[in-house]
């Protein structure tokens, strides 16, 4: 009979536990070839080959930005609806023909732009840019189709809202950024369902435009002959506007956190935030090792006190959240009622510890080869490297970022990372948002600096 050996049994010898191997050199990609240029109609086009997989990428980011109030609205049933007809082909029609050529496309919104991405065969390429095109150029806007994707809309909007993870959200936005509109990332469901046909197609007319947009493409296409094809294939999708940025948004200053109340609730959402720097600053690198010490990953300082130590919550992290041309660092964590205040006093002492009690050797070296290992994996598939490129495009970057941001985590000191600490944890950088219910949390307020 065949006998099968544990994993911990593998694990060990005789002397004790098995030596892990020594990692080997994380390598970045090198000698992508790719082309970065803007069309006739102002379209920004990033063109990358990667070979890995027959299949091509892409990912269309149109600034979508409006101040009017039902702007949010009216842009969920856009999205919704722009890939379900257009004057040449009904939604079965559109389905059908990505579906021949093994291809998708979904589009989403949120207050800073319109999404439009999908992927294909190589060898379907041209039907995918065919179809996309058709959309941005033709989409119909059905009564029935609209009318149905706005009914579901409700729905799911009506439930959303009533999750505590949105509500504080909505919270920390509007204590964060007050009315600006960067704040509306979840229309009021009353909102959507007054939304028109005539509205939609007109928000296409005005908003879903060429010029300040980008197109990434990633895939097994050489990207001369990409840029090409998608240049004739886009020919038709012009404007004299340039599509909508949304305004900069004011810097997150430091101050109380607000408490916002959630009657009979038997949990707590704790959201802190403090203004950082984006991703072209050249202190991000150490920044960027400096929150995952703090908080960014499993085996951070946060998880190990507030999780694993002392048990007040299964969830907690930080993490760098890119805005418009800037950042802030967030922390949050859902905790139970009564260990809300514990919570918080612990999360304000490990924020004081990390510029007091610098990150050690042993930290930053661990938590420099997550970052590179994990830059790298999310780069290796042609859906992750589109992704990536989509979200550094806005800022300028291209491939060439990507490729060099390995080396400036490599060339990151030990004195950067505790300056970066010092700079950007500082527990009275930070306001934020508490959501729960006051009766269960009396002590909440001896801590100081919450206010209602």
């Amino acid at each position: 009979m065949t006998t099968f050996r544990t994993a911990a049994e593998i694990g060990r010898t005789e002397l004790g536990p098995r030596a892990l191997p020594i990692l080997g050199e994380q390598r970045s990609a090198t000698g992508l070839r790719s082309v970065d240029t803007v069309l006739d109609n102002g379209l920004r086009v990033i063109a990358v080959h990667s070979p890995t997989v027959p299949m091509a990428e892409l990912r269309l980011r149109i600034p979508f930005a409006g101040a009017d109030k039902r702007h949010a609205a009216i842009a969920e049933v856009l999205a919704a609806t722009i890939l379900t007809g257009t004057e040449r082909r009904d939604r079965v029609a559109m389905d059908t023909d990505l579906a021949l050529v093994g291809g998708e496309l979904g589009a989403g919104v949120d207050p800073e732009r319109l999404s439009v991405g999908g992927n294909a065969l190589a060898s379907g390429f041209d039907t995918l840019l065919d179809v996309l095109a058709d959309a941005l150029t033709g989409a119909a806007y059905r009564d029935e189709e609209v009318e149905g994707e706005r009914s579901r809309l409700v729905e799911r909007i009506a439930v959303a809202r009533s999750q505590p993870s949105v509500i504080a959200r909505e919270a920390l936005q509007r204590h964060r950024y007050g009315d600006h509109p960067f704040t509306r990332e979840t229309p009021e469901a009353a909102d959507v369902a007054t939304v028109t046909v005539d509205e939609v197609k007109a928000m296409h007319r005005n908003s879903v435009l060429p010029r300040n947009s980008v197109l990434v493409f990633v895939g097994d296409v050489e990207p001369d002959t990409a840029v090409d094809k998608i240049g004739a294939a886009l020919a038709g999708w012009t404007s004299d506007e340039n599509a909508v940025e949304l305004p900069d948004l004011p810097d997150v200053l430091g101050g109380d956190i607000l408490f916002v109340p959630r009657p009979g609730a038997v949990q707590s959402q704790l959201r802190l935030s403090a203004q950082a720097i984006p991703r072209t600053d050249p202190r991000y690198p150490a920044l960027q090792l400096a929150n995952l010490v703090f908080g960014g990953f499993f085996s951070s300082r946060l998880v190990e006190n507030i999780r694993e130590d002392k048990g007040y919550t299964y969830h907690a992290r930080s993490s760098l959240e890119f805005t418009i041309r800037g950042a802030t660092l967030l922390v949050d964590a859902d905790t139970a009622s009564e260990v809300t205040a514990p919570a918080l006093l612990e999360m304000r002492y490990e924020l004081g510890r990390l510029g007091v009690v610098p990150p050690t050797t042993e930290e930053l070296e661990t938590v420099r080869q997550y970052a590179i290992g994990s830059l790298l994996i999310s780069t290796a598939s042609q859906t992750g490297l589109a992704s990536q490129l989509a979200a550094l495009a806005p800022l300028g970057l291209g491939p060439e970022w990507l490729v060099e941001h390995p080396n400036r985590l490599k060339q990151v000191t030990h004195e950067q990372v505790t300056e970066a600490a010092l700079e950007f944890f500082s527990p009275v950088r930070f306001t934020g948002v508490i959501v729960g219910d006051v009766a269960q949390l009396p002590s909440l307020k001896a801590l100081g600096g919450v206010s209602e």
